[in-house]
């Protein structure tokens, strides 16, 4: 009998880890919402409607046409009215000392807002050193790149246990995985699959989409759903849709 999210949130070496679980369990809802938005009044807007129904809300701060500071303060008070935390897909790709400076620093300050972020594990074991300085003083948690779910994509076979294997020697940071199915048997790390959609396939640059049964049956903890919510006519609608299919496909799971 697999564990429940709050069994797993009491052996979360991460506060992070720790409250993400417990909100999926207290909220019964495993479902992420991709929120690539141009507009700053969009992705607040959005956030503030479908919270309730999501855990987490991704986003990619650097694609807004005007952010500032304000955006993210007013991003974390709907985050926290609505209970669901931040992750911020930056994927990281460089040098302990650089990727150090890029999450502390620059007009973003990602550490300061975001609860979670991520990581390429190409330049080796130093970009989560240099990550975890600066996020776990701030109680913060990292997700490993460990697959992707384009087409053609080289993160697979050995890269990908790679991945699990560096997790597992920086637990007390690193939360989980981004992939397409379950990669670890350590109920610390949480399983998270983008390109989530019921009724799609394929787009035309090469995404390939996975229904939430699928996902959560492949042994993945959360669904991330961009497109079909943010361009459905009622996002909250799909959002409910998402939530309720995502918690069915997780309560089925032996």
């Amino acid at each position: 009998m697999s564990l429940t999210y709050k069994e797993r949130a009491n052996l979360s070496n991460n506060p992070t880890g720790k409250r993400l679980l417990s909100l999926m369990q207290e909220k019964e809802s495993n479902l992420a919402a991709s929120a690539d938005f141009t507009r700053a009044e969009e992705l607040l807007t959005f956030a503030e409607k479908v919270g309730p129904e999501i855990c987490l809300l991704k986003t990619h701060i650097d694609i807004l046409e005007d952010f500032s500071p304000l955006v993210t303060t007013q991003l974390k008070q709907i985050a926290d009215k609505g209970k669901f935390l931040l992750f911020e897909d930056r994927k990281f790709a460089d040098i302990g000392k650089t990727v150090l400076d890029q999450y502390r620093g620059g007009i973003y300050r990602i550490a300061e807002w975001a609860d979670i972020t991520n990581a390429h594990i190409i330049p080796g074991p130093g970009i989560i050193e240099g990550l975890r300085e600066v996020g776990l003083p701030r109680k913060r948690g990292l997700l490993l790149l460990a697959e992707m779910s384009s087409e053609g994509t080289l993160a697979q076979g050995s890269y990908t246990q790679k991945a699990v294997d560096m997790a597992t020697k920086y637990a007390d940071f690193v939360i989980g995985f981004i992939c397409l199915r379950k990669l670890s048997d350590d109920p610390r790390f949480i399983h998270m699959t983008p390109g989530v959609q019921i009724g799609a396939e394929q787009d035309a640059l090469g995404q390939r989409y996975r229904t939430p049964e699928n996902v959560i049956a492949a042994g993945s903890d959360l669904i991330i759903v961009g497109r079909g919510i943010t361009a459905a006519k009622d996002p909250l609608a799909e959002a409910q849709k998402y939530k309720s299919a995502g918690w069915r496909a997780y309560a089925k799971r032996p």
